[in-house]
């Protein structure tokens, strides 16, 4: 591509931040120069570094870029080498660091063969110089025919749109195009990021957008123009294509909580999970064995979603937890306290039904806590409502089998969790620990969380439920229980003696005017 006039312009406000441009380069040695050259005139200045890095070329493209250098170019410049060839996404990486830890405000990704625009760049900058944007894409499906017309091979172009049809499907995004590598990022987004984790292969542009919108910020794209001369091309298009929806799967199945990938554990952690009400759920199946009228204990009530919902069918409700409770939620009473202490701050044997939701997986000794429970109840016999994961899961199961087995922040393998429990294991725990079961069941997944609300959700619950029939420890993704706390022995002996006593205070005169009757007959027939 022949180089572009440079046309004197005004200069860039940069707003007082600092810009590197950073151009990955492979074999690039009769392309960088002309690549610097169109950097515009706008961008000459202190404010501007840019930074080369040689990816262990074959070529000279490492000399090249010297020479450049000590030609008393218009900006600074900085020229590195890899010690051994790092890939696509790896040089990226490099790159990122050095913007991050020298200070730079926003790092602006160009390609060292000349494919993408630098003419383009103070167009580019502008948002994130303006704090309008996290991340700015160049690119070149915004007018899809520009693309064509610009040399875009046809299978390429089709590719694209296939490719970026099913990412935005799978991230619930509507970008035009994921696969441009005309880049520029904020550095305080990326430094919040983990592209460390991310390949050092091409489709790290996938993964650090995957990133980008797990974490919430803001993505700004700008038309850009397409440009294919005699570059070699590097990409092995169906090994790409594969990397690319492997990488969208388990960003989406690390978002359903079934599998946990760390470069795309960004999300910030929820201390409370939201209501799971309109489809079978943990939550749905306590409300509903709520009794009407009852007096409720809420071991773990989080922010008193639950206990809300209990409220309203009647009951007087007590909450127990660490966390502060929800704004609205004067209408039960709520005690502050540690579950992992060992005494409980309330008079337990005042409720009717005590109910632990998602809570026994957290605590530290879930044995000492159902003891400590049971012996507060005193001689009441409450019954207790327990939710947990079952550990038996058949994703998790199929997991272990392919040898993962990842924490994250949510689900089964949640970081939080402390003790997992399969159907079996829980009911030995409370029956050791003196409750009477009164009923198990199954919980399906909760497919509407991950999936939103809608029939294909709908269905995958109900069809979860059906599989729940089959085989309930495989197919649950959590235990439901229902149990009944029995007396301790030494609550049940001093309720036995009590009892006894009042029953001898009220059989004892009639048992006597019994004995007595024998008596005066043998005498009458004496006499």
């Amino acid at each position: 591509m022949a180089s572009s006039p440079l046309v004197d312009s005004a200069p860039f406000d940069f707003h007082g931040k600092r810009v590197l441009i950073f151009i990955v380069a492979y074999n690039a040695a009769r392309t960088i120069e002309e690549v610097l050259n169109r950097i515009p005139s706008s961008l000459h200045s202190s404010a501007v570094e840019v930074l080369i890095i040689d990816d262990s070329s074959a070529d000279d493209t490492f000399v090249e870029g010297l020479r450049f250098q000590h030609q008393r170019p218009p900006f600074q410049i900085t020229v590195l080498r890899t010690p051994e060839n790092q890939g696509y996404g790896g040089n990226q990486k490099l790159g990122y660091r050095y913007a991050i830890d020298h200070g730079f405000d926003i790092v602006a990704l160009l390609h060292g063969d000349g494919q993408y625009a630098p003419e383009k760049l103070p167009e580019l900058l502008a948002p994130l110089v303006r704090d309008e944007a996290d991340a700015v894409f160049g690119s070149r499906m915004i007018d899809k025919k520009a693309a064509r017309t610009g040399g875009m091979p046809y299978y390429k172009w089709i590719g694209n749109q296939i490719l970026t049809t099913f990412q935005n499907w799978m991230l619930q995004t509507n970008l035009s195009e994921f696969h441009s590598g005309y880049r520029l990022y904020a550095t305080h987004a990326l430094a919040q990021l983990p592209f460390e984790c991310n390949s050092g292969a091409f489709h790290f542009d996938t993964e650090i957008i995957i990133q980008l919108v797990l974490k919430k910020f803001r993505i700004l794209e700008l038309p850009i123009p397409t440009f294919y001369g005699d570059e070699i091309c590097h990409v092995n298009g169906l090994q790409y294509a594969l990397n690319v929806c492997k990488a969208m799967v388990r960003a989406r199945l690390h978002q359903m909580n079934l599998f946990f990938d760390r470069k795309f554990d960004v999300a910030p952690p929820e201390e409370t999970y939201d209501l799971k009400l309109g489809f079978t759920s943990s939550h749905t199946m306590a409300i509903d064995a709520a009794r009407s009228g009852a007096h409720v204990l809420d071991v773990g009530c989080g922010r008193g979603y639950v206990g809300a919902e209990l409220v309203k069918k009647g009951c007087a409700v007590t909450g127990m937890d660490r966390l502060v409770p929800a704004e609205g939620q004067e209408k039960m009473q709520f005690i502050h306290w540690d579950l992992d202490r060992k005494e409980f701050p309330v008079n337990v044997s005042q409720f009717d039904q005590i109910f632990m939701l998602d809570i026994i997986e957290h605590l530290k000794r879930p044995e000492d806590f159902m003891d400590e429970l049971r012996f507060a109840t005193g001689c009441k016999r409450p019954e207790v409502i327990i939710t947990t994961a079952n550990i038996g899961f058949f994703a998790t199961r199929l997991m272990l089998l392919l040898g993962q087995f990842n924490y994250g922040k949510k689900g089964i393998l949640d970081a939080t969790h402390t003790r997992l429990f399969t159907f079996r294991s829980l009911r030995e725990l409370l029956r050791q620990s003196g409750y009477k079961i009164l009923e198990v069941r199954g919980i399906p997944a909760p497919y509407p969380k991950a999936l939103r609300t809608n029939f294909i959700s709908r269905l995958l619950v109900w069809a979860n439920e059906k599989l729940i029939s089959f085989s309930r420890s495989f197919f649950s993704y959590q235990i439901f229980v229902r149990a009944q706390a029995l007396p301790t022995v030494n609550n049940l002996l001093c309720e036995t003696i009590n009892t006894s006593q009042e029953l001898r205070q009220n059989a004892l005169p009639n048992l006597l005017q019994d004995l007595e009757r024998p008596q005066q007959t043998f005498g009458h027939k004496l006499v």
